[in-house]
């Protein structure tokens, strides 16, 4: 069972959430809130293995709450659920956030998503894979001598696959792409893949 909590000020867009949730196998929706305000109170209370986070909230927004969730709990994974495909979408991933999906894209990626998340994931909507695409299109530099093959998961996983999308993507085993995983992690000095990620988009790791 995924237990989900939901963030979002709009109660008729909270109710569709819940109802599409609570009606998929393996899903229970644990909390609803209209913003981040009592968010780490929210977590100890209902434990949630995801968050589906709006952006634009009252009093406490989603940007201010996913930087508190990673705070106290860097394995609970996040996933930002908004209208915005803007410059909020990097400053998210920044903080942490696990995976970005655009609000329209909720009935056909939402679920989805989420069971990505659990397996290692990054989901993105595909126009915000594409800003994320469009931002490193740049020469990728070599600093942290990443090989080829790094470079290539790396890229793989800023495109928000899963590890075993990765290892089908690459003809390698889940298990290669976690040693991988395990090398970039450490010769860029972050702790996950969402810190890899954001490094990768802030730095033009990747083509």
């Amino acid at each position: 069972m995924i237990n989900v909590s939901i963030y979002e000020d709009n109660q008729r867009l909270s109710d569709l959430l819940m109802l599409l949730l609570e009606n998929t196998d393996g899903f229970q929706v644990v909390g609803i809130h209209t913003d981040c305000t009592l968010v780490v109170e929210d977590m100890a209370k209902e434990s949630p293995d995801v968050i589906v986070m709006d952006i634009d909230m009252p009093n406490s927004n989603g940007i201010e709450g996913v930087l508190a969730v990673k705070k106290v709990s860097p394995n609970t994974k996040v996933l930002m659920h908004t209208v915005f495909n803007d410059e909020r979408l990097f400053e998210c991933l920044r903080r942490g956030a696990d995976g970005y999906i655009l609000k329209k894209d909720s009935s056909t990626m939402l679920v989805g998503g989420i069971r990505d998340l659990m397996n290692g994931g990054a989901p993105m909507s595909p126009e915000i894979a594409a800003m994320v695409l469009k931002a490193f299109h740049q020469p990728v530099k070599d600093e942290y001598n990443l090989t080829k093959r790094e470079i290539e998961i790396l890229e793989s996983l800023t495109n928000g696959n899963s590890y075993k999308m990765i290892a089908s993507e690459c003809f390698i085993s889940i298990d290669t792409v976690r040693r991988h995983l395990q090398n970039i992690y450490l010769k860029l000095q972050v702790q996950s893949a969402p810190e890899a990620v954001a490094k990768a988009i802030r730095e033009r790791l990747v083509k």
